[in-house]
């Protein structure tokens, strides 16, 4: 019966509006994966040691958690499409600033610019997914959206790391010209969106940050959105690159350090995409907390003995091990959150607060860890993480299931029931 459901459940489209944002991250996505591997090298060209490295990563983490709770107010007020286009617009200004930085302080100002472009257009997307998104399929909408975001990264640190041979500039126009063809995407292709939604004033109510407060699901979901953001956006980014290139350059591998470290972030993105491509529609029917908690558990196991590793094909293996755990809990988590808001009020700030969540492990993950690193070594730096990621596994054992009834489709009207006091009934979905 299960299997009959599921299969009605797979015939459901994805509305052509999400689709014109899927491809716009998949272009996003090549422009990032080409600078990820060449910006701890380039910050390294200014003679930053690894912890002033890990402050340009860390840089860009902290002005998007300090610009989110705005970009969760103007996507409120302006509409998702309008402040997706001018945070992508953003960031693109920021990378040609970038690759024209004339020394550190400079690639750290700018970097950290685009971190105000960044937060608007991934909190824009995040409620534009939370509203557009059948209730039922809203893990199939997270997985298709995050594989486009990574198999872009597959592509794209290969292709860094071999553009890094004609500077390390070029990199940074690549992806400034991209995020350009992506704005240009949404402009057009979503125009007639954009006029619909301007003709028809969103008058949906904002949920109030309290009320998913309340909630043990949307606590978990903070913690475990920290534990990714301090591994795979902040020390994946910041120190995978950096250990790459310290522990395996003239080793008589077939691939050099800096190559390794264009490897590395590539394979992290295959045992994604390989993870994401069931636990997205597996959520959907069997629920998000079971796949948050797996992905959870192997991504710390993978990310803990990482730094240890000094035969390259380990290490490479541990990356697509920690990716695989990454894919088996980014869009359960992420379709969590929706759940909890609902098609039926403004998402923009509760997404805003996931996000900064997962920001601020951004932030604090490359910092912190970089100091372990200068002081005792990559290994202990990438136990810590792994210790991190397994502390969201714990916090999520503890909440309640966010995709009720689990199968298939989960809440009926797109929201949770409110939570009441004890002693009263719960107040239904579609009644507030």
């Amino acid at each position: 019966m299960a299997r009959t459901r599921n299969t009605v459940e797979d015939r459901i489209p994805i509305p052509r509006e999400i689709k014109v944002l899927i491809v716009a991250a998949f272009v996003i996505a090549i422009g990032f994966g080409i600078i990820a591997p060449v910006l701890p090298q380039y910050a390294q060209s200014f003679n930053a040691s690894a912890t002033a490295v890990s402050a340009v990563v860390s840089a860009f983490g902290l002005t998007r958690l300090l610009f989110a709770p705005f970009s969760g107010r103007l996507t409120s007020r302006f509409g998702e499409t309008p402040a997706y286009m001018a945070g992508v617009l953003i960031v693109s200004l920021s990378m040609f600033l970038v690759a024209f930085s004339q020394d550190y302080w400079q690639l750290l100002v700018f970097r950290a610019l685009g971190g105000i472009g960044s937060t608007l257009f991934t909190v824009s997307a995040m409620a534009f997914l939370a509203r557009k998104a059948p209730p039922s399929i809203r893990g199939r909408v997270s997985g298709a959206y995050a594989s486009a975001f990574l198999i872009g990264n597959i592509a794209g640190p290969v292709v860094g790391s071999v553009l890094a041979v004609f500077g390390y500039r070029v990199p940074f126009l690549i992806y400034g010209t991209a995020l350009v063809v992506a704005a240009g995407l949404v402009f057009f292709l979503l125009r007639d969106s954009r006029l619909a939604d301007r003709g028809k004033p969103d008058t949906r109510p904002d949920m109030k940050l309290a009320e998913a407060w309340e909630r043990p699901a949307f606590r978990a979901a903070l913690t475990s959105f920290f534990a990714n953001g301090w591994a795979t956006f902040g020390v994946r980014n910041s120190l995978t690159p950096l250990l790459a290139a310290t522990a395996f350059t003239g080793t008589g591998f077939w691939l050099d350090g800096p190559q390794i470290a264009g490897a590395a972030l590539s394979l992290f993105a295959v045992g994604n995409i390989a993870a994401v491509t069931f636990s997205s529609r597996l959520s959907d029917v069997h629920g998000r907390k079971p796949l948050i908690i797996i992905g959870l558990l192997v991504a710390a196991a993978g990310t803990a003995v990482i730094g240890w590793m000094d035969n390259p094909w380990l290490f490479l293996a541990l990356c697509v091990v920690a990716g695989a755990g990454t894919g088996t809990l980014n869009a359960p988590q992420q379709a969590a959150v929706a759940d909890i808001v609902g098609q039926e009020r403004k998402a923009g700030p509760v997404m805003s607060t996931a996000q900064m969540a997962s920001d601020l492990g951004a932030i604090s993950g490359p910092l912190i860890a970089g100091l372990v690193v200068d002081t005792s070594g990559f290994g202990w730096a990438f136990l810590l993480s792994g210790g991190i990621l397994a502390v969201g596994a714990i916090s999520w054992t503890f909440a309640p299931e966010t995709n009720l009834p689990v199968a298939p489709g989960g809440p009926r009207t797109g929201a949770l029931p409110k939570v009441s006091p004890p002693g009263r009934a719960a107040t239904p979905p579609d009644a507030g």
